[in-house]
């Protein structure tokens, strides 16, 4: 075997053992934050660590919990006009209709339904409605609307303003307290 032959064959495993090496450094990493060294087994205890199942994830139970707004919160928000409907009010249809309303939270400020309340009668009508946010079921706030007043065969849009969204609420119902 030639010298060369012989410096190749030794560059060459140079090579292979530095590319094996590469690859262990390569399986572990080391956070320059904290200093930790991560490897590919800590991961997945990691990943298992935060699954939905996980212990540390069952910290919060929106149904234990307690929190309640005491009394009932009056509101006269503003309406705005969605359209017109004929008037239909009769023995078989009410004055009043009220769809159902939508919840959502506005991150950081308060829960908020928006309802739809429509006037099926030629008269404009003062509408009163009472509103109730609840979580699993039990009170968290009752509302009472002071609507302004629904001409006729008018279509409204109303916010209606809930908890603040460090209370946890699943459902908003609401229905009509007049006209009856």
């Amino acid at each position: 075997m030639t010298s060369l032959n012989r410096f190749s064959l030794i560059a060459f495993g140079g090579l292979v053992g530095l590319g094996l090496a590469g690859t262990a450094l390569a399986q572990e990493f080391r956070d320059t934050r904290t200093g930790k060294v991560w490897t590919p087994d800590m991961v997945q205890e990691n990943i298992a660590e935060t699954s939905p199942n996980a212990e540390v994830n069952r910290a919060f139970d929106p149904r234990a919990q307690g929190a309640v707004i005491p009394g009932i919160v009056v509101q006269h928000p503003h309406a705005k006009l969605m359209g017109t409907v004929p008037f239909t009010a009769g023995p078989t249809v009410p004055i009043v209709d009220v769809d159902a309303p939508s919840l959502q939270a506005i991150p950081t400020k308060h829960w908020l339904a928006v309802l739809y309340i429509t006037n099926n009668s030629a008269n404009t009508v003062d509408v009163v409605l009472d509103c109730h946010f609840t979580n699993g079921g039990a009170k968290v706030e009752d509302t009472r609307v002071m609507v302004p007043p629904a001409g006729p065969g008018e279509r409204l849009g109303i916010p209606v303003r809930g908890p603040q969204t460090d209370i946890f609420v699943d459902r908003v119902s609401c229905g009509v307290v007049t006209p009856s």
